[in-house]
């Protein structure tokens, strides 16, 4: 018999890359992160990935969730829970601490673990502390499983505000003025402390806002308006983060730009304005997630002025070492200069975040905006970065 003749085995289809989408976590932007996660589930393209969601539990346990975005939207003003979602859960969830594999375990008391496959990517959509700090990114490169978004030092530096404006000073970025209150300072000379923030104070004049100095989604952020609210200001932010930031209020438009890795380097979106939120005394978490104050898409800036901010985001991203995405946020002064606020390296990314509607307006939907950062994530290996 000739070979043409033999029967043909059918062609193996290639695999999937699978996903592990991570999502909620130990930091007080649980709700959010849960929210985020149920849009990139619904976006993600089934018949290119197959995808595995594991939750973290507000006290940080990882547990294997049932794939349903429906149910991971803000109900009733009231953020999404990991652990609302109990009836869901599984059991808990094991990543591999070995390199050579990607295996991911389910692990149940009285029961023989039970391996769920091979994990080729993981989005994690964690925010604040726990996740976005580079604390769960440094856990992925011990488990060598590629991942999108910034790396541990960027990942860091990303999320403690005193360190973002130090690094971004480095390299000639204008900052606003701010003062720092470590928890020692506080907790061994608080009177100096309170010294350091009349000096800011008297140089540049009420209001101020005291921020929490490695959280987001303007949680824990009080704007102060004279010297009796600041005790309460300090105390909330402290409820926290023990690590306060301080900062003079910036006269200005505030504009947002998004930044994406593309296969030849990052590239800034159109920009956004957020106007000053009307119910509001500034664009808190409430304005943010609740009311969803809408932003200005594209920002109505001059030719030059959206050039100059796309320029400047880009080189906030570098200057951090930044990959994958990150949103940056300015003030564009009335003397017609840029000063940068902050970077978020892992942005708000649900349906109707600034990130992705700049993107939208730049002509990246949201689904490809997903699929981009996967395959950005799957070009890179794991290690030092």
């Amino acid at each position: 018999m000739s070979s043409e003749n033999l029967p043909q085995s059918p062609q193996q289809q290639p695999r999937r890359p699978r996903v592990a989408v991570v999502f909620g976590g130990r930091s007080s932007e649980h709700g959010i992160s849960v929210v985020t996660a149920g849009a990139v589930l619904a976006a993600l393209d089934r018949d290119r990935y197959d995808v595995l969601p594991i939750g973290i539990t507000s006290d940080g346990r990882w547990a294997l969730t049932a794939d349903a975005p429906e149910r991971m939207a803000i109900t009733d003003r009231r953020t999404p829970s990991v652990d609302d979602l109990a009836e869901t859960i599984e059991g808990g969830v094991v990543l591999p601490v070995d390199p050579a594999d990607r295996e991911v375990v389910y692990s149940e008391p009285g029961s023989v673990p039970k391996a769920l496959g091979e994990v080729d990517v993981v989005f994690p959509v964690l925010h604040g502390p726990y996740g976005e700090d580079g604390t769960l990114q440094g856990l992925l490169e011990l488990s060598g499983v590629p991942y999108v978004g910034s790396g541990v030092l960027a990942s860091a530096v990303g999320q403690d505000k005193e360190y973002m404006k130090r690094v971004f000073a480095s390299f000639g970025l204008k900052v606003g003025p701010y003062v720092v209150i470590r928890p020692r300072e506080w907790e061994r000379e608080p009177d100096g402390a309170r010294r350091k923030i009349a000096d800011l104070v008297g140089e540049h004049g009420w209001p101020i806002f005291v921020k929490p100095a490695r959280a987001g989604s303007s949680i824990g952020i009080t704007k102060v308006e004279e010297p009796g609210g600041l005790e309460e200001a300090l105390a909330e932010a402290r409820r926290h983060d023990p690590k306060i930031l301080v900062e003079a209020a910036l006269r200005g438009r505030e504009i947002e730009c998004g930044v994406l890795e593309f296969e030849d380097g990052p590239r800034a979106s159109v920009p956004a304005e957020i106007p000053p939120p009307a119910a509001h005394a500034y664009y808190d978490f409430e304005a943010k997630y609740i009311d969803s104050t809408p932003g200005v898409v594209p920002a109505p800036l001059t030719d030059e002025q959206s050039a100059e901010v796309r320029r400047l985001a880009v080189e906030a991203f570098e200057a951090v070492s930044c990959e994958g995405l990150v949103r940056a946020d300015f003030f564009l002064g009335d003397d017609g200069e840029f000063v940068i606020n902050e970077i978020n390296t892992l942005p708000g990314f649900t349906p109707i975040s600034m990130y992705p509607k700049m993107w939208e307006a730049s002509g990246v939907s949201y689904s490809e905006l997903v699929d981009r950062l996967l395959q950005a994530a799957l070009r890179r290996s794991t290690g030092l970065r």
